[in-house]
């Protein structure tokens, strides 16, 4: 979807214009930021990377297509910048402590409504972690969700239908 007044803004920032350029893509940090958390796991990296994508996004204004809706251009190349940051030889030597975040979350809050859950979606490929979080958490549609994963629609609500499927069996039922 694009929203009004988003041609301009995106035509002002194209000629240099900052303030366009924040107005773009300024809504859109808190969703990258959160997007960025699920799929590093850690704070201080998803904000770096965060920060490198919007660096990233600025240079390559120009390629953004017009009629195409910023939000999943942006979140595509967060997306990216985190599978780069994940393919990274530090990330990888570091990033040790990660079940142990998790563990530590269920220890402090045993009584958390959503904990089956939350440790059901843990246990997901990140593909398929990235679709339900897409689509549920941060409510993209399923175009958006596919453009923000590179993938066809088709294939993006196929990773959303098969992760759904995949949570029904590891999620116990409230009893009522």
């Amino acid at each position: 979807m694009i929203f009004e007044g988003e041609g301009a803004l995106r035509e002002l920032a194209l000629r240099g214009d900052d303030l366009a350029f924040e107005s773009l893509v300024g809504s859109l940090v808190d969703p990258a930021l959160r997007l960025a958390f699920e799929m590093l796991g850690d704070r201080s990296e998803a904000e770096d990377a965060v920060q490198e994508a919007i660096t990233r996004a600025w240079r390559k204004l120009h390629q953004l297509r017009p009629g195409m809706p910023v939000r999943p251009w942006f979140l595509a190349i967060v997306a990216n910048q985190c599978r780069n940051v994940r393919r990274g030889r530090w990330f990888r030597t570091i990033r040790v402590g990660s079940p142990v975040e998790n563990a530590s979350r269920a220890a402090l809050d045993p009584g958390s409504e959503h904990l089956d859950l939350e440790r059901a979606v843990d246990r997901l490929p990140a593909r398929d972690r990235q679709a339900i979080f897409l689509f549920f958490y941060l409510d993209l549609p399923l175009d958006e969700v596919a453009a923000v994963l590179g993938v066809s629609v088709s294939a993006a609500r196929g990773r959303v239908y098969r992760a759904c499927r995949k949570l029904r069996p590891g999620v116990t039922e409230e009893e009522i």
